[in-house]
């Protein structure tokens, strides 16, 4: 991905607005969907479950609302079920529920990439289409798995955004979770090589953890900036952490002067980037990860695809998508948020 991509896919905005007016109008409802929208067919086999991990979370709420828009769009019906804590197996009895009533297709995003896999291979079996999105099973468990980012491009799109705001120079510190943090290592490790490779004019200092910890990552970010009085800006690529920092930001005398950026929620940011903390930071659009993830769904049901590696299918208002690798589908690049468009969203 050379160059910043701002990902805003046209008509987003509205799209999510309608999914989360659905939500808030009843379609999350046990059998309350698009049976009556295009197509209107209300055919068993376009029975779609989204299971997230818990009910009640916003960021599932978003993603759930655009699978219900998507739904809609082809004339299925969608419901919600779920559990109200996300434990391992907290989704199996779920899962089976939905093989007993032979829907067409369960959307899930997974507690546990093993615990689950007995039920759903039980799902498959009765001729269930299983498709996970935002947190994966064993492949071998599921039809589809949508991959909301590719580590390379959240590295990438951070990489861009703070070299953006710093004016491509100067000195920039990561602050991330805990120091085994398995994805924050490895994106750090991407954004170093990319940092060395195309931004000479930038130095990262140092890479400090908070833990995740929300006054760690305070306290850690005040260090920072006590300790590297020329620092130009802070890459967090954990949502605590970069939460943690614009707080500090905000009421310093920093605030304006050192740039922030990284992996955050609309909901936590958007007071710091209207109050000017922070210019712009990413993540991904859920409602177009639940979108696409039913739009896949519809698509096994139908037999338009089967899975393998290569099948291309249609995806409404996002375009033509195909199978990658390992059964998995890319939505795209992260999406990032900014003063014109954090207004759009609540998760």
């Amino acid at each position: 991905m050379m160059g910043m991509k701002r990902n805003r896919r046209a008509g987003a905005a509205v799209a999510l607005a309608l999914g989360v007016a659905l939500v808030a109008t009843g379609c999350a409802g046990a059998g309350d969907g698009g049976g009556s929208g295009s197509g209107g067919s209300g055919d068993a086999e376009l029975s779609i479950q989204f299971l997230p991990k818990n009910l009640g979370n916003p960021y599932f709420d978003t993603s759930n609302a655009g699978g219900a828009e998507a739904i809609e769009e082809f004339g299925g019906t969608y419901e919600e079920v779920g559990p109200t804590e996300a434990s391992p197996t907290s989704q199996v009895s779920y899962i089976q529920t939905a093989a007993q009533q032979g829907v067409g297709g369960l959307v899930l995003s997974a507690n546990d990439p093993g615990a689950i896999c007995d039920a759903l291979d039980e799902a498959r079996s009765a001729g269930v289409k299983v498709v996970t999105f935002d947190s994966d099973t064993n492949p071998e468990c599921r039809d589809l798995f949508i991959n909301q980012a590719t580590a390379e491009g959240i590295a990438q799109v951070q990489v861009d955004l703070i070299a953006e705001q710093i004016g491509d120079a100067g000195q920039v510190a990561v602050l991330s979770a805990a120091a085994n943090a398995t994805n924050q290592n490895a994106w750090i490790e991407l954004m170093q090589e990319e940092f060395a490779a195309n931004h000479p004019d930038i130095e990262v200092v140092e890479v400090v953890y908070g833990d995740d910890d929300d006054q760690t990552s305070f306290d850690k970010t005040a260090a920072l900036l006590q300790t590297y009085p020329e620092l130009k800006g802070i890459i967090s690529p954990t949502t605590v952490g970069i939460a943690a920092a614009a707080r500090y930001l905000s009421t310093s005398e920093y605030k304006g002067t050192v740039a922030l950026t990284g992996l955050g929620t609309p909901n936590q940011m958007r007071e710091y980037v209207e109050d000017g903390t922070v210019t712009a930071f990413a993540l991904w659009n859920p409602a177009d990860l639940g979108y696409l993830a039913a739009w896949a769904a519809q698509a096994l049901i139908t037999g338009e695809i089967t899975g393998e590696e290569g099948d291309t299918f249609e995806a409404g208002r996002l375009g033509s998508y195909e199978v990658g690798a390992d059964g998995t589908v890319l939505l795209g690049d992260p999406y990032v948020f900014d003063a014109e468009n954090i207004g759009d969203f609540d998760f």
